[in-house]
């Protein structure tokens, strides 16, 4: 029966930390797992990063002085060393803004989502392969609350008591259902593509209906979406909180298509809340006053989004096309259809579609295994003139 790590380090000071350090330097297998103040905060911070081995957890307080997580940068980027995350990618963000990549991963999340099993959040599979219980009623705490409640303390050192264990369960399991080189090139990708964050609001695309409005209140819904996230931006900047919680999404995107005239509307926009319409609401109204009277002089000129932005039709045909082969491969593999394809590779495949096999054998996390499966098969169907539909 597995024995797991008991009791956890705290690491407060730049003496724990480098001697935690050492003590992690001579494990081939490490457990990794973060905490940040994302709920609580309009530009999170790194709080903890949490770091175990077979017998070992350490508890990295990365805001406190002196514990820097860069410390841990050569061992993370050592590839012969097995890092066990799960649901790694935006933790990967995170410590690539600290100065830290990470080289050997093996995500659990990844490999469950990959294996087709029904339940994939970390309890689910706790319970399931470790008879486990894993309490989350602290996914959403304040992590930069010092000093941290004991019972978050335990939360967060249990994140990583048991993963070392479930990861090599979990790797194991896609050993024996012949998905393991898959799954490691997913990984890799993964790890290859993890940049800092990007700033706050920088990747917003407001979701509107792709039907029912015309050109022009499609320009004038994006318009005042734009202009919502703006200052909602603002906003939430000021207040130190995430903008989501000043304005969600879809707040944004009711709004920008119903265009409220006065608070009662505003107030009966979906995920608008009391509080909201009270503080920022006569401002949020002069918006949409503004930008539509803009509209109504035809002064108002299609962004980018409301162009003519249809993709290629054979890129389309392409994609199809693709589609459907991985799910005919994934049927006859007895997989999920990501193993055959994960969609960062079908998307490749669809935009630059590679002429031969040689050249095929160069796309990044692609591989020897899918090369052998299917290069030929695959190459023959991209060279296919897509037909009309």
């Amino acid at each position: 029966m597995p024995i797991y790590p008991q009791g956890a380090v705290d690491v407060v000071d730049a003496s724990n930390a480098q001697g935690a350090a050492r003590t992690l330097a001579t494990a081939e297998e490490l457990a990794v797992d973060l905490e940040a103040d994302s709920m609580h905060a309009f530009r999170a911070r790194l709080c903890f990063l949490q770091v175990a081995t077979s017998t070992d957890i350490f508890l990295f307080d990365t805001l406190a002085p002196g514990v820097d997580a860069s410390l841990l940068a050569p061992l993370m980027a050592d590839p012969g060393r097995t890092k066990f995350f799960h649901a790694a990618q935006g933790d990967l963000q995170f410590l690539a803004e600290a100065g830290i990549r990470v080289r050997g991963l093996f995500d659990t999340h990844r490999a469950a989502t990959l294996l087709g099993w029904p339940k994939v959040g970390l309890a689910d599979i706790a319970r399931e392969r470790l008879g486990v219980e894993l309490p989350k009623e602290h996914q959403q705490s304040d992590f930069s609350l010092r000093p941290l409640p004991p019972e978050m303390r335990e939360y967060i050192a249990n994140d990583v008591r048991y993963l070392c264990e479930l990861g090599r369960q979990v790797r194991e399991a896609c050993r024996a259902a012949d998905i393991l080189e898959e799954v490691l090139l997913d990984c890799e990708r993964m790890c290859e593509e993890a940049v800092a964050r990007p700033d706050v609001g920088a990747d917003f695309k407001p979701k509107l209906p792709r039907s029912g409005l015309s050109p022009l209140q499609l320009t004038l819904a994006h318009a005042v979406a734009q202009a919502l996230h703006t200052k909602r931006l603002e906003w939430a900047e000021k207040a130190n909180v995430p903008m989501g919680r000043m304005l969600s999404n879809m707040a944004i995107g009711d709004i920008a298509v119903k265009l409220p005239a006065n608070p009662k509307e505003l107030a009966r926009a979906a995920g608008v809340r009391g509080g909201f319409v009270r503080e920022h609401g006569e401002e949020t109204l002069t918006i949409v006053r503004d930008l539509l009277e803009l509209s109504r002089k035809g002064e108002l000129k299609p962004g980018r989004e409301t162009k003519d932005s249809a993709r290629d039709a054979n890129r389309r045909k392409r994609e199809d096309a693709l589609k459907a082969f991985r799910s005919e491969k994934a049927t006859a593999r007895k997989v999920t259809p990501s193993v055959v394809l994960p969609n960062p590779l079908l998307e490749a495949l669809a935009t630059h579609p590679p002429r031969s096999v040689e050249e095929l054998s160069q796309l990044p996390w692609f591989g020897e295994k899918r090369l052998g499966l299917y290069g030929a098969e695959l190459i023959a169907l991209l060279a296919q003139e897509p037909k009309a539909s």
